[in-house]
């Protein structure tokens, strides 16, 4: 339900709210993750080339100060000569601009990940709301972006002023290096000083990380209404469950009462269980449980063998370990053998009773051999 209901938002998300959050552009983002990744390895890209670009453009500056006359009123010469020149600061520049390039990709996606949603950039009314923005303005986020603000300047005017000072000899003699040694020397300075004051911002970084982290599993929290209603829709109701599972269990059941027919036997307690065996030598390694049941499912067992002249045994003890103790279509254990095969071996002798009369074979139930460990 929703927080009209009086119900707070005290559920952490299910991974379907996660899902559709993202699926909207829902997810957690750090701006100052991206900007000060920016910032961090374009000041390395600059130390990496900027070296080669300085020397670049020193060279450029030269050639197009040294033009000649007839150089400069001939346009084709004059592109030429421009043209020949901006190929020395091609490739650092290009350099440079890759690599922040890659640094805002990484940046962006470090935290939340590659998303793509055309949902969330569909235009929005409800954030022309002149009272949602006010609401903007004055909520968490607003004094948790000014404390950030504070901080960042706060970080880069002490790291600028303590660099300033800890550089003074080296400012000093910039005045006494000779050109163009005292340019590049410059730059080096100044490269310093911007990775230097860069890495300051780290802080922040390390502050609003988990803070957006939180901040986004807080938006999408949920209250106990909320996850059980999506219990509901992802698993369906209770009642319908049980109808599936119930239709599901009759399906079973004729499927099961379809095979009875292929037994060779029907292990029974008279009162219980019932428990339908197959066994045929040149297919099967072992007998296999075709059919069991419980109650009426055994009745109806006993009464579809008799209807297929199919033997039925009362054994309960050998019943109750056969039924607790196997799956259907699975083998029989190991330390039932013994036991079913004496089962087997009377029935195979009451087929011959019929055939040829004599003496009807006897078989005691309750001395059959079952392992203590499968009586049930």
């Amino acid at each position: 339900m929703a927080e009209s209901d009086g119900q707070e938002r005290t559920e952490d998300a299910t991974p379907r709210r996660l899902q559709q959050a993202r699926e909207k552009g829902q997810v957690a983002r750090s701006k100052e993750l991206a900007s000060v990744s920016v910032l961090v390895i374009g000041s390395v890209a600059l130390m990496w080339f900027g070296e080669s670009l300085a020397r670049g453009l020193f060279n450029v500056m030269g050639r197009l100060f040294t033009l000649s006359r007839d150089e400069v009123f001939d346009p084709y010469k004059l592109l030429d000569i421009v043209s020949g020149a901006l190929v020395h600061i091609l490739l650092p520049m290009l350099m440079i601009l890759v690599t922040l390039f890659v640094a805002a990709l990484v940046g962006a996606a470090g935290l939340g990940g590659i998303s793509f949603s055309a949902q969330a950039a569909m235009p929005k009314l409800s954030k022309m709301n002149p009272l949602s923005g006010l609401k903007r303005m004055v909520g968490m986020q607003s004094w948790v972006e000014l404390i950030k603000s504070i901080l960042k300047v706060a970080l880069v005017a002490g790291m600028a002023f303590y660099l300033i000072d800890a550089s003074k000899q080296d400012l000093f003699q910039l005045s006494m290096d000779v050109y163009p040694q005292n340019i590049f020397h410059a730059l080096d300075i100044l490269l310093n000083f911007i990775l230097l004051i860069s890495c300051s911002l780290l802080i922040v970084v390390g502050i609003d990380i988990p803070f957006q982290i939180w901040q986004h599993a807080n938006q999408l929290k949920m209250t106990k209404q909320e996850v059980k209603d999506e219990y509901k829709d992802t698993e369906g109701k209770p009642e319908v469950k049980g109808r599936i599972r119930m239709l599901q269990r009759e399906a079973a059941q004729r499927r099961m009462m379809a095979d009875v027919p292929q037994a060779d036997v029907i292990v029974t307690n008279p009162e219980h269980f019932s428990v339908a065996l197959r066994y045929k030598q040149d297919t099967d390694k072992a007998p296999i449980v075709v059919a069991k049941g419980v109650d009426h499912i055994a009745l109806k067992i006993r009464e579809v063998a008799r209807e297929h002249d199919i033997y039925v045994i009362p054994a309960p003890p050998l019943a109750r370990a056969l039924y607790h103790s196997t799956e259907l279509e699975q083998e029989i254990p190991d330390g039932l053998f013994t036991a079913v095969a004496q089962v087997l071996a009377y029935v195979f002798q009451l087929k011959q009773y019929r055939k040829r009369g004599g003496d009807r074979p006897k078989l005691q139930a309750s001395n059959l051999p079952i392992p203590p460990d499968l009586r049930k």
